[in-house]
């Protein structure tokens, strides 16, 4: 009866689980699993390889405690056992080899519109712009890896799929994958299933350029990642080119060692969030393409309250676009405000502190945070340590004792004192206001 009861637990789980995923995931993933033998304290399970293991236990492990027995470790007692390879019948004739594909008879699928000339160029994204060009012009000699980082939407794959097409098109002969990582995990299941493991790797192992997508997805997944790391090698000491996209430098993915390191080895490029005037750019160029008549009022006003994605200024286009063509009325900030309500909610106000008026008067003047907060005289040094101070004084809701004491000690009469000469500048000072309202910018962003 107990040995029902266990065995009946498996199969809730299964039955629990495949109204909650999806119909591939689990074809894929789950339906392979056997169940061997169940015992009050084990239940054995056969799966067809490691991968579909280390599938189950990293997303399911927490749920599985709800149906299968624990160890008195509070572990799963689950034990795997890898199903033997499948005999085939004697008779069968042996299956002819399928060669490896050539660049020109395999599909290269890279998006049409994600191009050099259609991505839009700012103080943000100058720097991994002209690594990218450099690797599309001489891939596997310049900066090899290549690795761009950035939050979401900003234009990592955008970046990507150009190198690709550059490459497609000045040098025909060589053999490009653009892939997600997602789409290489895939790969190396169905290939397994298929047992042609051995040719996948050989496809990959022979490309003269890889472009992948969302390293991040590899995290947690080790034998995916060993085997990424194996291709990884052979490319780069054949002077191949690879060029990988990622939300995180590679120092803070929770990779193994040899993986960051080899990521590491080559050029690790930042993608930041572009600035209003480049948002501005990017909302015209793609409401010009719309052919959508969008007042520069407008285009501002977009560009100031989306500003940390342009996957949703594409969007706000969208609306702004669908709403004048059905509804036939000219646009204006009031209807952009009202159609774009909720990508214009304001976001929560970022919290300022000390450090970053530092980080950013530091950056702004190219001196040390440590100079700011200590005791030099330097005039430059001064001068920008009294402009941190004024910042502070205007932006932080604190005391002006503990705002002093941010500043390596000082007394809340020498920040009143350094509050009252910028203050004064200011009346006088026009470049100096500019200044002051790009480091403010930066501080808020």
């Amino acid at each position: 009866m107990l040995e029902c009861i266990v065995k009946n637990g498996w199969l809730q789980f299964l039955e629990f689980i495949q109204s909650r995923c999806t119909k591939a995931e689990f074809e894929n993933w789950l339906a392979p699993i056997q169940l061997r033998s169940s015992t009050p304290e084990e239940i054995v399970l056969e799966v067809p390889n490691i991968f579909v293991q280390e599938y189950l236990l990293d997303n399911y492990k927490d749920l599985l405690q709800e149906f299968v027995p624990i160890r008195a470790n509070k572990e799963l007692a689950l034990t795997f056992v890898i199903a033997p390879p499948k005999k085939s019948s004697a008779a069968a004739p042996k299956p002819i080899a399928e060669p490896i594909p050539e660049s020109s008879g395999y599909d290269l699928k890279l998006n049409p519109t994600y191009r050099f000339e259609n991505f839009i160029e700012g103080p943000s994204n100058q720097f991994v712009k002209s690594a990218a060009l450099g690797v599309a012009a001489r891939p596997g000699k310049t900066y090899n890896p290549l690795f761009i980082h950035g939050g979401v939407g900003l234009g990592k794959t955008h970046l990507l799929h150009a190198i690709g097409h550059s490459i497609h098109e000045e040098q025909k002969k060589l053999k490009i994958q653009a892939i997600t990582t997602e789409a290489f995990i895939n790969d190396i299941v169905d290939s397994l299933r298929a047992k042609s493991i051995d040719r996948m790797k050989r496809f990959y192992r022979t490309l003269d350029v890889l472009l992948v997508d969302d390293i991040q997805f590899l995290q947690n997944r080790l034998n995916f990642e060993e085997e990424f790391c194996n291709t990884f090698e052979i490319l780069i000491n054949q002077n191949k080119q690879i060029v990988i996209t990622s939300d995180k430098p590679p120092s803070q993915l929770k990779l193994s060692e040899r993986m960051v390191a080899r990521m590491e080895w080559g050029l690790v490029a930042h993608m930041g969030i572009p600035d209003l005037e480049t948002r501005v750019a990017i909302i015209n160029q793609k409401a010009e393409r719309k052919n959508l008549n969008l007042p520069s009022d407008v285009a501002f006003f977009i560009a100031e309250h989306i500003y940390h994605n342009v996957r949703q200024l594409e969007g706000a286009i969208n609306r702004l676009c669908a709403h004048a063509r059905y509804q036939g009325t000219n646009l204006t900030v009031e209807t952009a405000e009202r159609i774009l309500n909720e990508l214009v909610q304001s976001a929560p106000q970022k919290k300022i502190s000390v450090d970053s008026i530092l980080q950013s008067v530091a950056a702004a003047f190219e001196i040390r945070i440590h100079d700011l907060k200590g005791e030099s005289r330097q005039k430059e040094i001064a001068f920008a340590r009294q402009i941190a101070m004024y910042l502070a004084k205007e932006m932080i809701e604190d005391s002006l004792t503990k705002i002093a004491s941010s500043f390596g000690g000082k007394t809340h009469s020498t920040l009143l004192h350094a509050w009252n000469k910028i203050n004064k500048q200011l009346k006088e000072n026009e470049d100096l206001v500019k200044q002051i309202q790009m480091i403010r910018r930066n501080i808020e962003q």
